[in-house]
């Protein structure tokens, strides 16, 4: 028979009638504590994009599915701060002084536009954009233009040496006295020329190829970046001077490295533009001194880099007769109206399933537009036949207001017939041929009756229309349609009409 051991003994349970060992309540609590404070002290690891915590380190967030972003950081100590002594006495908005934060221009009129009228003393701007599309050259002609006796300039280049820049700089003429060129890709250097040259304005390019000697990881990491550029905000705050920042972007066309980049930045610029056209494009996406919905138009030739206050030339085909398959448009980049060409060429195809190519429009709305015009245009010529259609010089036509002009574009490429001389159209078509109002129209009219358009195409209600210009309102693709003189369209017939 096995006895019990007596509770309460403290002796060890050797065999049959040994004692259990019991632990007092003080002693089992200092136990657990030990072993709980052991747990906390233990190293994790979170996601510096998310927040996402984690016990073991992870390549890839499950969380935000991003890369490289888990980083080990160890039990944070529960600290309270003690209020402090203060470097300003709040005072009344009324009587903060403004003129500290007053614009300075560029000198580049189409950037100041971006901007908001030209760079802020201490406002830090980010501008990205695809590699080769121009954001040295541009840079480096504001940084010739900027520079003068009472504002120096500072110029720090990461990828290229000094030589390469200098040569750029012969190609656009872009040398002034008070334009200082260094390059470096560490951060302490980089400080060190500020504290030498004392500039008015900075440009770095780029973020992501300077590295800072105390934080570890390769240039362009998450911590180097936030390191880099944590840095030159602070320094820009402090001086008053304003900062251009370069920044990569990935395959999507998304700025790299951290999103916090882009919330500590003041302005964040998008460079865009196809590499086989001439248009350049720079787009504000967070501007807190001006509005975002401003774009600057830049033309790229051999000598550089230039603004283009009337960039309409550009996609514009000056003709002495009208084309069959051409239509116009005014479609308006930020605040801006912009006249558009878009033109369709539609032929017999050769096989089973007909092509459909499109550069420059949407594949969606072009391939909507064809159904429309079949279904409720009565034109069934363009289900068979192979159809291209394309803007001219570049530009991209994505929101809905080009509709009816690629419409109208298509329906006169089917039937082989132009349309009338110095007609614009504007307009959103619906899937049931009804056609929509578009926001800006009076100002997409002054812009095509500024250069020289006498007939326009819109939907009904189109407010103030410009002196001497004939506009004609429609309701349906039917309306639209009868634009096409009916003595010249070759529609083809109706497969119902085949089979009779």
């Amino acid at each position: 028979m096995i006895r019990s051991g007596v509770v309460g003994s403290g002796e060890p349970l050797r065999g049959p009638g040994a004692r259990v060992p019991v632990v007092s309540a003080s002693g089992y609590g200092s136990c657990m504590a030990a072993r709980t404070k052991t747990a906390k002290d233990r190293p994790s690891y979170r996601c510096t994009e998310c927040g996402w915590q984690t016990a073991k380190w992870l390549g890839r967030c499950p969380e935000c599915q991003a890369w490289g972003t888990i980083e080990e950081y160890g039990a944070p100590a529960v600290r309270t701060t003690a209020p402090g002594r203060v470097t300003t006495s709040a005072v009344p908005i009324a009587q903060v002084d403004g003129r500290q934060a007053t614009a300075r221009s560029t000198g580049v009129p189409e950037l100041d536009r971006v901007l908001g009228g030209g760079l802020v003393p201490g406002a830090v701007v980010l501008v990205a954009g695809e590699p080769g599309v121009g954001k040295s050259t541009l840079l480096l002609d504001v940084a010739a233009k900027s520079a003068g006796a009472e504002h120096p300039t500072l110029y720090i280049t990461g990828e290229e040496s000094a030589s390469q820049v200098r040569l750029r700089a012969d190609r656009i003429n872009a040398l002034d006295d008070h334009l200082y060129l260094a390059a470096e890709t560490d951060l302490s250097a980089v400080l060190g020329h500020l504290d030498a040259v004392k500039p008015s304005l900075l440009v770095l390019d780029s973020v992501q190829t300077v590295a800072s000697p105390e934080i570890d990881g390769a240039p362009g990491g998450m911590a180097q970046v936030r390191e880099v550029a944590g840095a030159l905000i602070r320094a820009s705050k402090e001086r008053g001077m304003s900062t251009l920042l370069v920044g990569h972007v990935t395959k999507d066309g998304a700025i790299a490295g951290p999103r916090l980049l882009e919330h500590l930045v003041d302005v964040v610029l998008h460079f865009e533009g196809d590499r086989h056209a001439r248009l350049r494009l720079v787009r504000g996406v967070k501007n807190r001194y001006g509005a975002t919905d401003e774009v600057g138009c830049f033309e790229l030739h051999d000598e550089g880099i230039t603004g283009l206050a009337d960039p309409s030339g550009l996609f514009l085909t000056r003709r002495a007769e009208p084309v069959p398959g051409t239509c116009l448009t005014v479609t308006l980049e930020g605040r801006r109206p912009l006249v558009a060409e878009v033109q369709a060429l539609t032929v017999d195809s050769q096989i089973p399933s007909p092509r459909r190519t499109t550069s420059g429009l949407e594949t969606s709305r072009v391939s909507m537009m064809l159904a429309v015009l079949e279904q409720r245009g009565r034109i069934s010529a363009l289900g068979k036949r192979d159809i291209y259609s394309a803007t001219v010089g570049g530009v991209k036509l994505s929101e809905p207001a080009a509709d009816l002009a690629v419409a109208l574009a298509l329906a006169s490429a089917a039937s082989d017939t132009p349309l009338p001389k110095n007609l614009v159209a504007i307009g959103e078509v619906g899937l049931a041929g009804e056609v929509r109002r578009v926001t800006g129209v009076q100002r997409r009219l002054a812009e095509a009756h500024r250069l020289g358009f006498t007939h326009a195409l819109v939907p009904g209600d189109p407010g103030k229309i410009p002196p001497g210009m004939k506009v004609l309102e429609v309701a349906d693709i039917g309306d639209a349609l009868r634009v096409l003189p009916r003595s010249r369209r070759r529609e083809a017939p109706r497969e119902d009409e085949d089979r009779r």
